[in-house]
């Protein structure tokens, strides 16, 4: 064909299915952490007001709320004692920060695993840039 050079991107499918990009084949047909998650996770930025964030995220029956910035990547989360409590502190005081995260491409199995070996009933779905992509919870199932 005419290459002089030609390179093999060896980790091409591992790195497509992390973006959370449609896959196919035999592995497609296995549900993943991107398939599950729910892109309607409620969001902050650092510099919005925690008390307009609490009562938006206790009408949405959510317990948490991730903190993100413009390109929605992750920088912390609120959990339900920031969200339940009604301190006059800022996001950024209330947060904690640097949250775990796993990629859309990781199966749902070794995600239950993990979920259960770290004793959590969630847990965030980013892309290797870290923008959010949603979170999994066996409390919410991603509704159809």
């Amino acid at each position: 064909m005419g290459f002089e050079q030609v390179y093999e991107y060896e980790d091409g499918k591992r790195d497509w299915g992390s973006f959370g990009l449609p896959r196919e084949g035999r592995l497609a047909e296995q549900p993943s952490g991107g398939d599950v998650a729910r892109a309607d996770v409620p969001t902050c930025l650092l510099s919005d007001d925690l008390s307009e964030v609490r009562r938006r995220v206790r009408e949405s029956g959510w317990e948490t709320c991730i903190v993100v910035n413009e390109d929605r990547v992750v920088l912390g989360r609120l959990g339900r004692k920031a969200i339940g409590s009604d301190d006059g502190e800022s996001v950024e005081e209330a947060m904690t920060e640097g949250p775990s995260t796993v990629r859309p491409s990781i199966g749902l199995e070794a995600l239950l695993k993990r979920m259960q070996s770290n004793n959590l009933s969630s847990w965030l779905v980013t892309t290797p840039m870290g923008s959010l992509s949603g979170s999994c919870s066996a409390a919410r199932p991603r509704s159809a």
